[in-house]
């Protein structure tokens, strides 16, 4: 599709977009030892790549900069992968060397050492938001309009959370809400809870007790608090480095995203992909429709676990990010299957 010169005048102008988030013009890259085109030839090429759609021209006068159709391109055919830092590498083996006790640190630690090395947002989820599933759950009365709602999983997690009773409903209409639901949920994930709880079960529910709506929120509730504490972020505040998101309206509209649990569960649900790359629009999100996601998942045999992720701006070192989530991705599993016993 693009010419040998195409391709290497595309590939310079994003490695040194990314280095310095300003417009490129043609005399800057004429100026490369490596390139041997005069300023001329540069310029003519970057027009056609421009109406190719693989440019962008933000001002008039301006240089050129890569639109989300010139980084795919970049990301699936000009792509150098390279090797990771020495520093990278200790930081890493430091990390995986560390006696952690619990599987809770584990995905921390790596959420934090990957913003940390990349100066980027990084979302990891841990193998158990995808297969705990719910063992018990019970309503137990502090006072007339106070309870305690507790939910025990299968991996022997206890999450409680302090609750209002809704106003006119008796103990026995919520023992009757609490019977139904272990009878019924019981060995479901916690993934498919809300849905079937308001999908399969509510319509039952309507048979027995008159204020079951305002009784299933109260069960809903402390199910996003364990979600919400399933789901790893570091580096959330990382986006107001970059020139690209001085605007305040776009950042929020990010930073409120990444405190929606239930969807960022779904955004990194695991396959069998291995790395994945969505660039700019290629995200159905419209808060992360400027920004590009990488990631991994992480799998034990044929079974995928969980995911690790970065974002960040679309002028991001795609390289240098595919190299730490799969070096990363790597170790996670060994750590795991030895946790795991597999």
């Amino acid at each position: 599709m693009l010419s040998e010169r195409q391709r290497m005048i595309l590939s310079t102008i994003i490695d040194d977009y990314v280095r310095s988030a300003e417009p490129i013009g043609s005399r800057s890259i004429s100026k490369r030892g490596n390139v041997g085109f005069s300023p001329a030839t540069i310029r003519n090429e970057m027009s056609d790549l421009e109406e190719m759609g693989f440019l962008e021209q933000p001002h008039t006068s301006a240089g050129r900069i890569p639109s989300h159709k010139g980084y795919r391109y970049y990301v699936d055919h000009l792509l150098q992968h390279g090797t990771l830092t020495d520093h990278e590498l200790n930081t890493m083996k430091i990390m995986f060397a560390q006696r952690i006790q619990e599987m809770e640190d584990v995905i921390q630690h790596v959420a934090g050492v990957l913003s940390s090395l990349t100066n980027y947002t990084s979302i990891v989820l841990g193998p158990e938001v995808f297969s705990t599933t719910l063992k018990h759950l019970q309503i137990v009365p502090l006072t007339d309009t106070t309870a305690v709602a507790i939910i025990v999983t299968n991996t022997g997690h206890v999450e409680n959370k302090t609750v209002s009773i809704p106003e006119g409903v008796s103990m026995l209409e919520i023992e009757k809400i609490v019977n139904l639901l272990n009878n019924r949920l019981k060995n479901v994930p916690l993934l498919q809870f809300k849905s079937k709880l308001y999908n399969e079960i509510s319509q039952e529910l309507s048979n027995y007790v008159s204020g079951y709506e305002e009784l299933l929120s109260v069960v809903e509730s402390v199910l996003q608090n364990d979600e919400k504490d399933r789901v790893f972020l570091s580096g959330t505040t990382n986006m107001l480095t970059q020139p690209e998101f001085k605007d305040v309206v776009k950042v929020k509209s990010i930073l409120d995203l990444l405190e929606e649990a239930p969807t960022l569960i779904k955004l990194f649900t695991p396959s069998n992909e291995g790395i994945a790359v969505k660039i700019g629009t290629e995200n159905t999100l419209e808060a992360i429709s400027n920004c590009s996601l990488i990631t991994a998942s992480y799998s034990i045999g044929d079974q995928p676990l969980g995911t690790i992720g970065i974002l960040g701006p679309t002028r991001m070192e795609y390289g240098r990010v595919i190299n730490l989530l799969n070096h990363l991705s790597k170790h996670l599993e060994v750590v795991l299957g030895r946790w795991y016993g597999k």
